[in-house]
């Protein structure tokens, strides 16, 4: 980007995780405040200053952006996989390495006890005063499970074989909140994200009983393990979760939701809908930021600013992630709405 009318230059304002915890709690921050997952390379480049992609240069992006925090991919921890296509788009039932009890058994099961935290070193010492960082997982429950055993195969295995079916869900699970109980033993994690898309345009990925059954009590445990660190937890999960919002607010115990699409429930609704009960962060719709005027999404990013003015419990980003077909100039309009009051 040689100029922009939207992006004035790195903000010089200091970083304050405590407005982004005011948030997580309901509260009013002092100032507007910014949420989101990750920003694509091309636009952390930018904002980092250098094409590397690092730990330290993912610190340097969102403090230079305007966030209170980095969100961080804290190690190698990983569910392995059979060699997929790499592809804007791939089949939930391509790679998939259980099938049976057999192939089960013989999984090279991860150990994050065994793995390389380094990442999360490198970015906590890169930290300005005031920031933190926010660390997810390498996808979710159900996600890695439909990875591990594709979509096809998990709706056969739910009616065909519940023990199974159990003892693969309890075996993600069990090494998922042992990683996140890792993490947030660190002093640099402020909080963490369960990211864990659970769901289609229209429902669930699976019956809500059996996300009740074999997903939530996980989460559950995701949530505590936060919670007993004084720590937040934040849900990321696409999907119309209309079905499951009162499992994810009063069972789980979330403090927060992120990723929102127009199609399935604006922004605006969920905010009037949940927010006197869970924080909301992000919303404004992909699509939305990607395709209006850029002065339409400097707009309404301000509107949304404007409706949690008095209530609190948001912070403004988009419905779900920056991705590179996000234009930067309609980012920068959107993040305008919330830096032009530092």
């Amino acid at each position: 980007m040689k100029t922009s009318h939207w992006w004035k230059g790195p903000v010089k304002a200091d970083p304050d995780f405590g407005q982004l915890l005011k948030v997580l709690r309901r509260e009013v921050p002092d100032r507007p405040t910014l949420f989101e997952f990750f920003l694509n390379a091309e636009l952390q480049a930018f904002l980092a200053g250098d094409d590397e992609r690092t730990p330290e240069n993912t610190v340097h992006a969102f403090r230079n952006a305007g966030y209170d925090y980095a969100t961080i991919c804290a190690s190698d921890f990983s569910f392995p996989l059979a060699e997929q296509a790499h592809a804007a788009t791939i089949s939930q039932n391509e790679g998939v390495r259980i099938t049976d009890r057999t192939s089960f058994e013989q999984y090279p099961w991860p150990d994050p006890n065994l793995c390389d935290y380094t990442p999360l070193e490198r970015a906590a010492a890169a930290r300005p005063e005031g920031m933190q960082l926010i660390c997810h997982g390498p996808g979710g429950v159900i996600e890695n499970m439909i990875s591990l055993v594709g979509y096809d195969n998990l709706c056969y295995l739910l009616v065909d074989d519940p023990a199974l079916t159990r003892e693969i869900f309890d075996a993600i699970g069990t090494r998922l909140v042992a990683f996140y109980k890792i993490l947030l033993q660190h002093d640099a994690v402020g909080a963490i994200i369960g990211n864990d898309d659970w769901g289609y345009k229209t429902q669930p990925m699976i019956a809500p009983d059996d996300m009740r059954a074999y997903v939530v009590p996980w989460h559950r445990q995701i949530a505590a393990a936060a919670h007993a660190t004084g720590k937040p937890a934040i849900m990321h999960s696409c999907g119309n979760l209309v079905t499951l919002m009162d499992d994810i607010i009063d069972d789980i115990g979330y403090d927060a939701k992120h990723s929102y699409e127009d199609t399935i429930m604006p922004v605006e609704t969920a905010y009037d809908t949940y927010g006197h009960r869970i924080a909301i962060l992000g919303g404004l719709d992909l699509d939305f930021v990607i395709r209006s005027p850029e002065a339409a999404v400097y707009k309404r990013a301000g509107q949304m600013l404007e409706r949690a003015a008095e209530k609190g419990g948001y912070a403004l980003g988009t419905g779900n992630s920056v991705p590179a077909y996000v234009p930067a100039e309609h980012y920068f309009a959107m993040t305008a709405a919330a830096l032009e009051q530092r």
